[in-house]
């Protein structure tokens, strides 16, 4: 698999909390320059990112970020919100508590309301696999595969861990219904990278990659 092949997998990532402007600007110059499948962005700064970029890359945002536990009118609010500044795919992350007490039905209509805000734009799942058990894994392929979400996607990378190989097997076994796969936090290398998507990550959050690339270019 070739260098490009892996960025063009890549949502290039900056959340922290301290991001300003110029650095995510210098982000989306390189989701540009190495044709990453998007950035993943602040909610506040995707208007202005997406001003700066035009369509010539994708703008992700992250709601519900990074505990997921509050409530669903105000998940629904933020990707409305993010949507109308022009957001191209919504990564929402689910009440982790509400999983653990069974609560799945909510989870399901949770993530079916965000959908439905999302206006016909992508929609990911963060499920932040290091806080579940495989059992609640299991259970949250079965919910996102019912779902009208696209993809299921690991970890905030704020939390206590990030993606791991068994992880996406997991995925790959028991999601169904086209819904796509999502590796994040944590990714540090090239071969890592690889060997998420031969197991059956579409798409890769990480920052690394395009580091890696550059640094590539100036040896």
């Amino acid at each position: 698999m070739t260098l490009n092949e892996i960025l063009s997998k890549c949502d290039h990532t900056l959340l922290a909390v301290d991001a300003t402007w110029e650095q995510i600007k210098a982000i989306c110059d390189d989701g540009m320059k190495y044709k990453t499948a998007s950035v993943c962005i602040p909610a506040s700064f995707v208007k202005r990112a997406k001003q700066y970029v035009g369509g010539r890359l994708a703008i992700c945002t992250v709601i519900g970020f990074p505990n997921g536990y509050s409530t669903t009118l105000s998940k629904c609010f933020e990707a409305a919100d993010a949507v109308k500044n022009g957001a191209d795919e919504i990564d929402m992350v689910i009440n982790v508590g509400a999983l653990k007490d069974g609560e799945y039905d909510f989870i399901l209509d949770e993530i079916n309301a965000v959908k439905k805000a999302c206006d016909g734009r992508l929609l990911k799942v963060i499920i932040e696999t290091c806080l579940l058990t495989d059992e609640e894994k299991i259970k949250m392929c079965e919910i996102v595969s019912a779902s009208d979400a696209d993809y299921i996607k690991t970890s905030t990378g704020f939390s206590t861990g990030g993606a791991t190989f068994d992880d996406i097997k997991l995925f790959k076994a028991h999601i169904t219904n086209g819904k796509k796969i999502k590796a994040a936090g944590g990714i540090s290398s090239l071969d890592d990278a690889e060997k998420f998507i031969e197991l059956g990550a579409d798409r890769l959050g990480t920052s690394r990659i395009v580091k890696i690339a550059k640094a590539n270019e100036n040896e």
